[in-house]
């Protein structure tokens, strides 16, 4: 077994995509029609036939109610490993991305928490 799909809600598809390739670095693998939406996921430059984060429209009722508490308690949705979280920080920020948690070591890793624009907080993270 392994995990082939993993998906993050959000709150609007296209912005999302946006978010995901232009700040974050990853690349489209996926978008294929699904109704109202798209079955739309995106993955590492450095592993193309890695796990797919799907971009999952946030339709269902209890989607906003949920991400709106994790945010507002500081919770991120999802974690992504980086090198080195430091330079990671200072990459993304020169593009306009914001912290709610800036580069911070807990003794065994290192994180910060980014807001994505589309209602979630992500977690980066270097094991050390």
């Amino acid at each position: 077994m392994r995990i082939n799909v993993t998906s993050v809600i959000v709150d609007d598809q296209a912005k999302a995509l946006a978010f995901y390739t232009e700040k974050l670095g990853f690349i489209k693998k996926t978008d294929v029609p699904a109704g109202e939406a798209r079955w739309l996921t995106v993955v590492s430059p450095a592993d193309p036939d890695g796990v797919e984060l799907l971009l999952e429209p946030e339709g269902h009722p209890a989607a906003a109610p949920f991400k709106n508490a994790l945010v507002a308690d500081g919770i991120p949705y999802t974690a992504f490993a980086v090198d080195d979280v430091y330079a990671e920080v200072e990459r993304l920020k020169g593009l306009g991305v914001e912290f709610t948690q800036e580069a911070t070591d807990l003794g065994p890793v290192v994180v910060a928490v980014l807001d994505d624009t589309c209602g979630n907080l992500i977690q980066l993270a270097t094991m050390k």
